[in-house]
């Protein structure tokens, strides 16, 4: 099997983990309580992923300045992307309860809540695609962290959304479309990488890896805090621990 089509296959594996969550989400009344700490651990686990896997790869590979440039010009991207939507009604797209905007309320926030969803979920693939580059197989700790990052995300977002009326037509269909356009994601940033040179595949990570914080920061853990608030970093670092040790498994 081409390497490529292997990266599109993870990543679509991964962006599943969004339906699951969905899925879990309509058909279950799941309490919030337990939807922030599953969310607060999936924070913990990506913020893990970043550390040892991803940024370290990168400065290995392209260097302190490459990573730098890459790591800070892909939060302010996310952050700058984010603010728009936010505007336009995706602020809380993450958020379990009934702090979604609903169309009704402001126009245009179900396309600005899928846009956003898109933008959270798409830096993620290009970095598994990029695991693949190496030759070695597929990032195992960066899977694990995207796929169980992933679970809480659609299952929180998908409960804001059903708590806002959204049917259940857009609700799966938001969080498949997302779950094509990240194995398209991961498809792309291995076969457009391939032979590339190391600075710009790390520089690339970098991006992504600085997306994926910012996106940690500004929407997964207010979400975790919401409800488990004194526990939010107890529940996080077990999360990181727990990515750690799969990574040195």
């Amino acid at each position: 099997m081409p390497v490529w089509i292997e990266a599109g296959l993870w990543g679509l594996l991964a962006g599943g983990a969004l339906v699951i969550g969905a899925l879990i989400a309509w058909f279950v009344p799941v309490p919030r309580p337990l939807v922030s700490a599953v969310m607060a651990f999936g924070a913990g686990v990506l913020i893990s992923a970043l550390s040892f896997d991803l940024v370290d790869d990168a400065e290995r590979g392209g260097g302190l300045l490459a990573t730098t440039v890459g790591f800070l010009g892909g939060a302010i991207a996310y952050v700058g992307a984010n603010v728009v939507l936010a505007r336009r009604g995706a602020r809380h797209r993450k958020r379990s309860g009934e702090e979604q905007s609903s169309e009704a309320e402001q126009a245009g926030s179900g396309t600005a809540i899928a846009v956003g969803a898109l933008l959270d979920g798409v830096p993620e693939s290009v970095v598994l695609g990029i695991s693949l580059l190496g030759g070695g197989g597929v990032g195992v700790p960066v899977l694990a962290a995207i796929f169980i990052s992933n679970l809480p995300e659609g299952l929180s977002s998908a409960a804001g959304m059903k708590a806002s009326g959204r049917s259940a037509r857009y609700v799966f269909g938001v969080w498949t479309s997302i779950a094509v356009a990240s194995g398209l994601a991961g498809l792309l940033g291995c076969l457009l990488l391939e032979g590339a040179p190391d600075e710009l595949v790390a520089a690339i990570t970098a991006v992504a890896a600085g997306a994926i914080l910012a996106m940690v920061a500004d929407t997964m853990i207010p979400e975790a805090f919401e409800r488990t608030q004194l526990y939010t970093g107890l529940i996080a670092t077990v999360g990181f621990i727990s990515a750690f040790a799969i990574s040195r498994a």
